[in-house]
């Protein structure tokens, strides 16, 4: 067993995140903009949710 079994899932999803790019060689400007915009679409996604459960009207 390692550290990583007892990590956060977010930890984990990041480690697996970094060696999926690692190990397709994905240079790391592409890297850096393609998780910019993933993590624009999830924190849209986040405020949604947010909304939804307050049962509010989304921002635009």
């Amino acid at each position: 067993m390692s550290s990583l079994d007892f990590a956060p899932d977010h930890v984990k999803l990041a480690v697996d995140l970094i060696e999926l790019l690692e190990s397709n060689h994905v240079e790391v400007d592409v890297a850096v903009d393609a998780l910019t915009l993933v993590l624009h679409d999830f924190e849209r996604k986040q405020e949604s949710s947010r909304l939804e459960k307050a049962n509010l009207p989304p921002n635009k």
